[in-house]
């Protein structure tokens, strides 16, 4: 059985959302199919279809959310990865008992009508890992 379908999208950290759809769509030739706030986060996204994946923009609306802090940080550019999952619930039992350090034991509401899970960098060599199933 796979325990990751494929890779869902990859997350942009972007300090101006609607420069970086203008940006993004001059790059990719196509428009944003979705653009949502959500405000557990503290962002505002962007989705843009690239043939069977998604490009996520995401930008802070609190300085101090973790959008923004992240750009303090690190600046702008790749935030995390994101990966496809049949069932949430049991890839994550399977991750924290492989040893990786969940941000999140149990899955959340995300953007783009998703349930959503972090998976700690410290322990996927630096980088921020999100997993995602479709919400029925």
């Amino acid at each position: 059985m796979d325990h990751i379908k494929k890779i869902e999208h990859l997350g942009i950290a972007v300090k101006d959302i609607n420069a970086a759809n203008k940006l993004y769509e001059k790059l990719l030739g196509v428009p944003p199919y979705k653009q949502e706030a959500v405000e557990s986060e503290a962002v505002i996204t962007s989705f843009f279809k690239v043939g069977e994946s998604k490009i996520e923009l995401l930008a802070s609306t609190k300085e101090d959310g973790p959008i923004g802090k992240f750009i303090a940080k690190k600046g702008e550019g790749i935030h995390h990865i994101a990966f496809d999952v049949e069932d949430i619930h049991k890839e994550l039992t399977r991750l924290e008992a492989e040893g990786f350090q969940l941000i999140n034991k149990e899955p959340k509401q995300g953007a783009d009508n998703k349930l959503v899970a972090f998976i700690h960098p410290k322990s996927t060599n630096g980088v921020l890992v999100e997993l995602c199933q479709e919400r029925n």
